[in-house]
């Protein structure tokens, strides 16, 4: 799946933009990110509609491109998943829901939670070129430090919300978004080693829940990643001339480094495991050198030699994130 914004969605952020100083939404953009960093959430640094916008311009492209990265592997690994109903908590700009649709385009229904009102405004601006269920979706009003109950969904989707919630409230915040959550969960924070404490932390308290691991983790032990190294993947994605501008980017393309977790009800039929590649492969003279993640909650180093042609032909076109 690509992670270029589909072309309806990139139409309406250049519509939105029109007429709007970039140097202005580049001053917000800049104000936005150092609030994030230091902490404060969404309710205290997207006050008015043209923060929102600044946030979309610099934001939406990469937090799509990683729902979409993610929710394409929860379809691989759900193939007989087919969802209806979307719950997109912390909707933001949409953009999750952007690619649920992307991934399942026979979605007919989809909720937008989030505190903020210029988000949510936003987000419904930039759903009009979309398809019905993005045009309908439902804008709900709600605090995600104060969780549940939500409305119910087969496919609940949370990126770069955890990060906004107190630490002492992630744990019932992710038992409000299981108990919503009726086929499939899906959970995206920064990659960052706190990103990825958050993504831990939400999959202790989902496997004690009963929920099915079915992505990136092969199994449901314990994360067998220790000291300075996390679980965290990347994406790359085209830089916009507005983005980069907005930006002060020189370079035309971003990685965006996500971790991720999603989490199924029992009774979602699930693809056989395999392990999960954690770095980017190693290519060298004897063969491709991979870090994996296995079956039985290890880590495993891994040459496939060059001379096993059969192997080294799959192992070439594996990347970082993929299975093997």
């Amino acid at each position: 799946m690509s992670p270029d914004l589909p072309g309806p969605l990139r139409a309406a952020l250049d519509r939105a933009l029109q007429g709007v100083p970039r140097k202005g939404l580049a001053e917000r953009a800049a104000r936005t990110s150092e609030a994030y960093r230091a902490g404060k959430p969404s309710s205290g640094v997207i006050r008015e509609p043209d923060d929102a916008l600044a946030y979309a311009l610099t934001r939406l492209p990469a937090t799509y491109a990683a729902c979409a990265t993610v929710l394409a592997d929860a379809a691989r690994r759900a193939p007989g998943f087919a969802p209806r109903t979307l719950l997109d908590a912390g909707a933001g700009t949409g953009a999750a829901s952007w690619a649920a649709a992307e991934v399942w385009p026979a979605l007919s229904g989809i909720t937008w939670l989030d505190s903020s009102p210029p988000f949510l405004a936003l987000a419904t601006r930039l759903a009009s070129g979309g398809s019905a269920a993005l045009q309908t979706a439902e804008t709900r009003r709600g605090d995600l430090t104060a969780p549940g109950p939500w409305p119910t969904a087969d496919l609940v989707v949370a990126s770069y919300a955890l990060a906004e919630i107190a630490p002492d409230r992630q744990d019932s915040t992710v038992a409000a978004l299981w108990n919503a959550a009726e086929g499939i969960l899906a959970l995206v924070e920064p990659g960052t080693p706190a990103g990825y404490a958050r993504i831990l932390a939400a999959r202790t308290a989902l496997i004690a829940a009963g929920a099915t691991i079915l992505a990136p983790c092969p199994h449901e032990a314990a994360c067998p990643l220790t000291g300075e190294d996390w679980c965290h993947f990347s994406v790359r994605l085209p830089r916009s001339r507005d983005h980069r501008l907005a930006k002060d980017a020189v370079v035309p393309f971003e990685d965006e480094r996500f971790s991720y977790l999603i989490a199924a009800r029992p009774g979602i039929v699930v693809a056989p495991r395999r392990p999960r590649i954690l770095a980017p492969p190693k290519t060298a003279k004897p063969g491709i050198a991979l870090k994996l993640c296995g079956l039985g909650g290890e880590v495993e180093q891994r040459l496939v030699p060059r001379r096993d042609k059969p192997a080294y032909a799959v192992a070439r076109r594996r990347d970082w994130g993929d299975t093997l």
